[in-house]
Order: structure tokens, then sequence, then C-alpha cells
């Protein structure tokens, strides 16, 4: 999976007309972004779920280590250009959750995060999460996307079943008790229609 198939190329960008903002996403820079990031991972609706409040010079290990990572991408997700989130895209190929399930080698999976405060709680990660997946969804062979927060993130677990997601089982990750979940492709072209007729 070392060879980026050429949807999943970033940066990328959308104008969503339902909520009449440019969705972008781009590539974590470490000279540019990590100084936000560890901010964001402060935030007290981010550390029960992340566990990433730690020293800066640890921080500074884990994402040049995820960096490092060929199976996987980290992006930052911004609205009309201002940066708000933290997605990690994932194959399912070479990550722990392949242990959990019989995954097909194109599988794909996600992490998600809403780092500023003053961008909670308004919907908007609802055409974030429904423009990564479209993305992703346009490598041809992808039939299934995952997912695994943590067993007590009710308010994500919303999130992923309103996008098209369904529970599998729950799974004991090293980290935490997580809900494996998993969107299949069809399901997701109706969410997406959905979403583009405002039907939502």
């Amino acid at each position: 999976m070392s060879n980026t198939p050429v949807q999943q190329r970033y940066p990328f960008e959308r104008y969503d007309s339902v909520i009449h903002k440019t969705i972008s996403f781009r590539h974590v820079s470490m000279t540019e972004d990590l100084g936000r990031l560890y901010s964001w991972m402060q935030e007290k609706h981010v550390i029960p779920f992340w566990n990433l409040n730690i020293s800066m010079e640890n921080f500074i290990i884990h994402v040049n280590k995820n960096l490092q990572d060929d199976y996987q991408t980290l992006l930052i997700g911004s609205l009309d250009e201002i940066p708000m989130s933290y997605w990690e895209s994932y194959w399912v190929k070479g990550d722990i959750i392949g242990n959990y399930y019989a995954f097909d080698k194109y599988d794909q999976g996600i992490h998600l995060l809403i780092g500023p405060r003053e961008f909670l709680g308004k919907g908007l990660i609802y055409p974030l999460l429904m423009t990564i997946l479209h993305k992703k969804f346009q490598v041809y062979n992808t039939r299934k996307i995952i997912a695994e927060p943590d067993i007590q993130n009710e308010k994500m677990i919303h999130v992923f079943k309103k996008c098209g997601f369904q529970p599998v089982k729950e799974i004991a990750l090293p980290d935490k008790k997580g809900l494996l979940m998993a969107c299949e492709r069809k399901v997701f072209e109706r969410r997406w229609t959905d979403w583009q007729t405002n039907k939502f």
C-alpha cells in the first residue's frame, strides 16, 4: 500500500453547498502544525479519547513516528482555509485494527478530532467526515471504511452512524475499549446523495 493511489493524494478541496464553505485537507507539516496539534491535544474534549496530553518532547516522537508509517496519512482539515481538525487516514492492512476482524486488503480506516472549541457543537463534523469518506471511496477497490471510536465516546459514535457506519462489535484495543464500526460503499453512497440534497 506504499504507492499512494492518485485518488488519495492531497491537498484536496471542495466547496460544500450545504454549509457554504470550502473544505480542504492537506498533509500535516511538522514545521507548520506541531504547535497547533500539541495545543489541540490539551483540550478537555480531546484528552479523554486521544490521551496525548504528554510532554512536547514525547509528542514530537509520536508525530514523527506516525509520519514515517507508510500505511497512514496525517492530515489537517480546514474550513475556508482555517485549520480546525486533525485526521489520520489509514489502510487497515498494516494497522493494529487488522488483528480484530477479517479485513479486505483495500479496507481503509479513519481517526479524527476537531481541535478549537469554537468549532464544536455546530454540526461541522458531518460535512468534513462526509467529504473525506467520499475521497477515500474514490479508490475503486475500497468497499469498506472502518472506525473504532472509544466505546464511551457517544457523540462520535452518533456522528459515525449518521454518516453510514454500522456497529460491528466491541473490541479491546491496547489503549481503549473501542466499538468497531464499518461503512459499506453502497450505504455511504446513499448518505452522500442525502447530504447533497439536504435530506441528511
